[in-house]
């Protein structure tokens, strides 16, 4: 009796009945009809701001309903007042969206690097007197680092956070652009394009992974990676008229070394105290208790993460899918203008802007057909542009001038560039969250591989058969597409 009076001295008791069943206690219309919070009502929620809800009388006892009850697989950030966080998107929270910048600010600047080689090529060849299978060695160790950083990226995402992670991978990228430009013997170039690789599958696997859940993904990856297709367009624009000007070829990488620094800055400001962030959805009791069981297995098993990764169906059919896309696409900016050059005798100083048109169909691609892309189905999507690719890449090949294949180049830019957006899109919706940056980590690796190997062999037959190889070997990359498009499987209901 003396512990319920030290209890009725801080708690107003209320003689009202007992509740038995409080999950049966419903809110009440203004008819007296029970209902419950309507979808629109959950809408209304915002971030930082507490949530204040009915509350239900229990043993006579006033007790608020607590945020604790509208958790979900991911546990919010404890902020104290009932707030809970919900799923993010662009502009919620409102850092989100100097994030989403950032990361297209990067990927502008990846856009950058790898859309010059393909018109300063055949300045790099002259300059140390090498042929095309040579030349094409700075492509092999580009995708080994990005082959090598596959591993790490989780790991160092999780030890260094988010924001400390960007910094060094784009450290990385600085100090390999300040070996170029000082144009050191080419062992030494080619040493550099490795930390260019391992930088940048670490920057692009982040990139991904935040853009890929945000409630408006689709939105947020055509935006990152259209991103990168303007720098895929400026790159060659500019390389191309500074080589032909006779500025020396390397003293491009300085407009690369200062868009990283930039990026430095940025990208530690805008993802500073991200963790604290986490996105949460809206589900039941019983569902979260479940996936805090999960979240506990995990964090026992981080270890494991890449090995559960690489064994998942959903992350080997996409690194086979994203392997030909890169092989198919950075094969083609980096050796169009040599085939334009050796078979349709175009001039050095005015064909290497064919390069820039083929960006410029990609970036306009990933801004305009995503979206209608998404309205169709992202399945069929993909295999209706892989089909036109083929028939622009043949068009490409057989076209017998060179204003007309400048043409056919842009219009496959322009089919080529949603592919990307709507391939991570999809492969994001059917990778469970716990592997996302694991296994996107890989397929970037691997795509980027397919970005090395496919110009690599094209360098290594041309000097023997000329450059028209490029053109088979792109329409055999086109097949393997579809090949690990249509084996993937079926995509999940989704609410969004």
């Amino acid at each position: 009796m003396s512990s319920y009076a030290g209890l009725g001295a801080l708690v107003e008791l209320e003689k009202t009945p007992s509740i038995t069943n409080p999950a049966a206690v419903v809110r009440k219309d203004k008819q007296g009809i029970a209902s419950t919070p309507s979808d629109h009502e959950l809408d209304q929620f915002q971030w930082g701001k507490p949530i204040k809800g009915p509350t239900v009388t229990v043993h006579g006892a006033q007790t608020p309903l607590t945020p604790s009850e509208l958790e979900s697989s991911n546990p919010p950030t404890p902020k104290g007042n009932g707030v809970v966080d919900l799923v993010q998107s662009i502009f919620n929270p409102p850092r989100n969206k100097w994030r989403l910048l950032s990361v297209c600010f990067i990927n502008f600047a990846n856009g950058l690097n790898d859309s010059a080689p393909g018109a300063l090529i055949p300045y790099i060849e002259k300059d140390y007197n090498i042929g095309y299978a040579i030349v094409s060695l700075i492509f092999v160790t580009n995708a080994i680092g990005f082959i090598l950083a596959a591993p790490f990226t989780h790991t160092l995402e999780s030890k260094l956070g988010r924001s400390r992670c960007f910094i060094l991978s784009l450290s990385l990228l600085s100090a390999a652009y300040v070996i170029i430009i000082c144009k050191p013997p080419f062992p030494a170039i080619v040493a550099s394009f490795f930390l260019l690789g391992f930088g940048m599958a670490i920057n692009l696997a982040m990139g991904n992974v935040f853009c890929a859940n945000l409630s408006n993904s689709t939105a947020a990856l055509g935006g990152m990676h259209g991103g990168y297709g303007i720098g895929g367009v400026i790159g060659p624009l500019i390389a191309t008229a500074l080589a032909s000007h006779g500025v020396q070829w390397s003293f491009y990488y300085i407009l690369n070394l200062a868009a990283a620094l930039f990026n430095i800055v940025f990208s530690a400001w805008a993802f500073k105290g991200y963790e604290r962030e986490s996105s949460v959805r809206l589900i039941t009791a019983l569902q979260r208790t479940a996936s805090s069981q999960e979240k506990e297995d995990t964090e026992a098993s981080k270890k494991g993460l890449l090995k559960q990764a690489i064994k998942s169906k959903v992350t080997l059919l996409g690194a086979l899918f994203i392997f030909a896309y890169q092989g198919a696409e950075v094969s083609t900016s980096g050796w169009v203008v040599s085939f334009l050059i050796s078979y349709r005798n175009g001039d050095p100083s005015k064909v290497g802007y064919v390069s820039a048109g083929f960006w410029g169909g990609i970036t306009v691609g990933r801004f305009l057909l995503s979206h209608p892309a998404q309205r169709i189905g992202r399945k069929l999507a993909v295999v209706v542009l892989v089909a036109g690719s083929v028939l622009f890449q043949l068009m490409t090949w057989l076209i017998p001038n060179v204003i007309g294949e400048a043409v056919a180049v842009a219009i496959l830019g322009l089919l080529l560039g949603p592919i990307y957006p709507c391939a991570t899109a999809v492969f994001s919706s059917l990778l469970p969250r716990n592997i996302q940056m694991s296994s996107l980590s890989f397929i970037s690796a691997m795509g980027s591989s397919g970005g090395a190997v496919a110009p690599f062999l094209t360098g290594l037959l041309a000097q023997r058969a000329g450059t028209f190889v490029l053109h088979p070997i792109c329409i055999g990359l086109y097949g393997v597409m579809v090949v690990g498009w249509v084996c993937l499987p079926r995509l999940p209901k989704r609410s969004d």
